[in-house]
């Protein structure tokens, strides 16, 4: 076996679902405890303990925290000195090159693969099916979930049934990438064909093809019903939805109906991962994931090894945006490498990010509402239908999300349901994507809220302020199908949605925008409220360990997961306002399961919640040993002590230590010696809702539907930001793809299942040159459970725009689309369907 002179560590990253950004930031700190918004009346306290996890930090108190620090790895990504999974093929000169052979047919079983003529190409290595030995034929989810997987285990490694374009068949690996795609191509596979159902609701048809055998899936989803291909069917319920209904007159009644498209992730890199054996015989990866140590557990359970004989390492990651939370190639990556008897890489094509791998997925979804003859929301009740496509990863955690994180903007709505099935087709499957279902529910809720009150004579904008959630309120909702709601239950202990409000009109300068000369354009202004989690309630784990040099630095192993936001920076922030030194004094080391403690990963926008709060405590663990190091070199109580400035320093006299003394002292002492650490871990039921307000400026020519963005304001309200420039690009990313999902991004496929949709310029992604002019606003308030009063915000923005744009499309021509993306056909058809003729309301 072929090994590195010097197994490549976790090199220093950069993004996952969390960072934190925005330029503009309040002036001052906000007490919640003076806003208008106060506690909802009947608010009550959930039972369940709660976590207090940070005390008021007030902006005179900060040092580093709300600083714009450089990002940790800035400099070398725009240097090209960045080291991604494939910069690594340098190390083993014995690289070979494996290329995936997959299905031409939406539908079929594999009865033949004759691989002689690859086999017998000179400079080729290996060739794997699923008949093969090596290959393992146990059934998986390739979700990047905790364990035991709430997705179904309904997949294997290579497939004889396949179920989709782009079912993984058989690999091959070669001496270069040109050999290796010469030989795949040589790989000639037989079918038995089958029908292929490409419509969800045709595939619930008991008549439609079954998709899966009994035999052909383990650990099944509540409500799983595979003779209709019925995934998983879902529902919680607060109140009494259908008295509610029923006690509502026709006219108090709105109903809708609205469809979402698949999306790409679009990561710049694409999946990539290099597998061998090291010189004490354990399976290795280098490889692009979210997710490092749920892939080893995975890895173990498919190849029927020890955890300990498995270990991933993650070099910096050219984004993943829930796309690299899926083990998609690793297992294929060690099955060729174990044939080949030498390291194997496996990097896709950008054709196959598009068709083969995951993506968005695709929904239809019924809104309906009634409402008081006081004109109050007496209930909500939203159904989603999800095209889970070919496998299930995912499929009812993200189709969930659509109600959970959408109708709890209203919690003070006595009577919500949401209710969903999870449907498989021939076509690619969806997973997790930034935001995690949330797009699809926003988009359904905010515009159908948006409808109701114009139907009511109703301000939109008072109309939201009088229902929005506030400081003090218990979401039940988004707990309503839980085994134990009142657990669940939350309470919202940082709100500044209103703030966001009134400082996005502010800022989009809605009482002021004036009406184009041409009478055939008009312009119109929208909004949507958004609001996401901070991780997954009692689903999170995160830990950190720190160690202090003799020269006062630290070292910080962490196992949180840098995918591109920045939480590298950020977790030298909390350390640094901790211990009271300069992030650049800490050194961090990341997600290498070898190495640094055990994270659950970037997903669900938990990095900054949760392992940030791990490291945190971790601080203040080796903080304690500071100041018991500082007590004896400066004779004072530990209770006078504080750190700051690079010092232990004395609260009462003034005297002190810098941290170098200290760790030379604690390191070369006469008396006595101690490596100076610390150890934090994390875990909580809480995931306090960032929120925020995305604002819509557009211009529409009713005459065909055109139209064009003037702006885009978002105002968020992510708790303390920390490194506020961080949280900016974090908005404006997540502005970008929402953008995207509402006006132009989605995947086509013809009528046999066939991808058409095969890289950037057919898919239709907003160039530089086509965005908007975006201004971000940080509304700043103080969760306590968050570390120095942080929250999430790296999936918040995802679920604004298209919203907020169908609802500017209705105030400047008075048609609604409720269909995605938006585009001026529909637009135009929308039109031709009102009954309204007025430009405006």
């Amino acid at each position: 076996m072929s090994t590195p002179d010097d197994a490549p560590e976790a090199d220093v990253s950069s993004e996952a679902n969390v960072g934190e950004s925005e330029t503009a930031r309040t002036e001052s700190a906000i007490d919640e405890q003076t806003m208008s918004s106060e506690p909802a009346e009947d608010a009550t306290e959930p039972a369940r303990g709660r976590d207090r996890g940070s005390e008021s930090n007030s902006e005179t108190d900060r040092r580093v925290i709300a600083e714009d620090e450089e990002k940790y790895d800035a400099r070398k990504i725009v240097t090209g000195d960045a080291r991604y999974t494939a910069d690594y093929r340098e190390r083993f000169p014995d690289l070979a090159h494996g290329v995936i052979v997959r299905s031409d047919v939406a539908h079929g079983v594999v009865t033949d693969i004759d691989t002689e003529a690859a086999e017998s190409m000179e400079g080729v290595h290996a060739v794997v099916t699923p008949f093969d030995d090596v290959v393992p034929d146990t059934l998986y989810s390739s979700s990047g979930q905790s364990y035991p997987e709430p997705s179904p285990w309904d997949m294997r490694v290579l497939r004889k049934h396949v179920r989709f374009v782009g079912d993984p068949i058989a690999a091959v690996a070669a001496e270069t990438r040109e050999l290796a795609d010469r030989a795949a191509r040589k790989v000639d596979v037989t079918y038995e064909e089958r029908e292929a159902v490409l419509d969800p609701e045709r595939a619930t048809d008991p008549e439609a093809p079954r998709l899966f055998a009994d035999d052909e899936v383990e650990n099944a989803q509540s409500g799983a019903d595979y003779d209709r291909n019925l995934e998983s069917h879902f529902e919680g319920e607060v109140g009494d939805v259908d008295a509610a209904f029923a006690a509502a007159e026709g006219s108090q009644v709105l109903e809708m109906e609205f469809e979402t498209p698949y999306q790409s992730h679009c990561v710049p890199e694409p999946h990539t991962t290099i597998a061998y054996t090291d010189e004490d015989d354990r399976y290795t990866f280098v490889t692009a994931t979210q997710v490092p140590f749920h892939t080893r557990r995975q890895i173990a359970h498919l190849f029927d090894v020890p955890i300990r004989d498995v270990r991933v390492i993650k070099p910096r990651v050219g984004a993943g945006f829930g796309s690299k939370q899926e083990m998609v190639i690793e297992p294929v990556a060690l099955a060729l490498h174990e044939v080949a008897d030498r390291p194997v890489k496996v990097e896709l094509t950008r054709r196959e990010e598009f068709y083969a791998v995951r993506s968005r997925h695709p929904m239809s979804m019924q809104t309906r509402s009634a409402v008081t003859d006081d004109g109050d929301i007496a209930a909500l009740d939203l159904y989603t239908l999800s095209n889970s496509g070919a496998y299930g990863t995912h499929g009812m955690t993200v189709a969930h999300n659509v109600g959970t994180k959408a109708l709890p903007l209203y919690p003070r709505v006595e009577n919500a349901r949401f209710e969903g099935d999870v449907v498989h087709t021939n076509l690619p499957m969806g997973a997790a994507m930034r935001g995690y279902g949330a797009p699809q529910g926003h988009f359904a809720v905010e515009v159908h809220v948006d409808e109701l009150a114009r139907r009511l004579g109703e301000d939109p904008i008072d109309f939201r302020r009088e229902h929005a959630v506030r400081e003090g309120d218990v979401d039940r909702i988004s707990a309503a199908d839980s085994p134990d709601p009142d657990r669940f239950a939350r309470e919202i202990r940082s709100c500044g949605l209103r703030e966001c409000i009134d400082r996005g009109l502010d800022a989009v300068g809605w009482d002021e925008i004036e009406q184009p000369a041409a009478d055939h354009r008009h312009r119109g202004l929208g909004i949507a409220l958004c609001a996401q989690g901070s991780g997954v309630a009692g689903r999170e784990l995160g830990a950190a360990k720190l160690k202090m040099n003799e020269d006062g630095s630290f070292n910080l192993q962490v196992g949180g997961v840098d995918v591109g936001s920045g939480n590298d920076t950020m977790f030298t922030q909390v350390a640094a306002e901790v211990l009271g030194c300069d992030p650049t004094d800490v050194v961090v080391k990341s997600s290498d399961t070898d190495l640094t403690p055990f994270d659950y990963g970037a997903y669900a926008s938990s990095t900054t919640y949760i392992s940030g709060r791990a490291v945190q405590k971790a601080a203040e663990d080796a903080k304690e040993r500071l100041l018991a190091w500082g007590s004896k070199m400066l004779d004072e109580p530990v209770d006078d002590l504080a750190t700051g400035d690079g010092e232990v320093y004395s609260e009462v006299t003034g005297e002190s230590v810098t941290l170098e003394e200290i760790g030379y002292e604690a390191t070369y002492g006469e008396e006595e010696r101690e490596q100076i650490m610390g150890g934090g871990n994390h875990a909580t039921d809480e995931s306090p809702p960032p929120f925020g307000a995305q604002f819509v400026d557009a211009t529409v020519d009713e005459r065909t539907g055109e139209f064009e963005i003037n702006q885009l304001v978002f105002a968020a309200d992510c708790g303390v930001a920390i490194n506020p420039p961080l949280a900016e690009g974090q908005v404006e990313g997540g502005e970008h793809m929402s953008l995207e999902y509402a006006t132009s991004g989605t995947l086509e496929f013809d009528d046999e299942g066939n991808p058409e949709t095969l890289g950037f310029r057919g898919y239709g992604m907003p160039r530089t040159t086509d965005h908007p002019p975006m201004e971000t606003v940080l509304v700043e308030t103080h969760e306590p459970t968050g570390p120095f009063g942080a929250k999430s915000i790296g999936e918040l923005p995802t679920n604004g725009v298209a919203p907020a744009l169908s609802n500017a499309v209705r105030d400047a021509v008075g048609a609604r689309v409720t269909e995605l993306p938006i585009t001026a056909e529909r637009i135009q058809t929308a039109l031709d369907d009102t009954e309204n003729d007025s430009p405006s309301e």
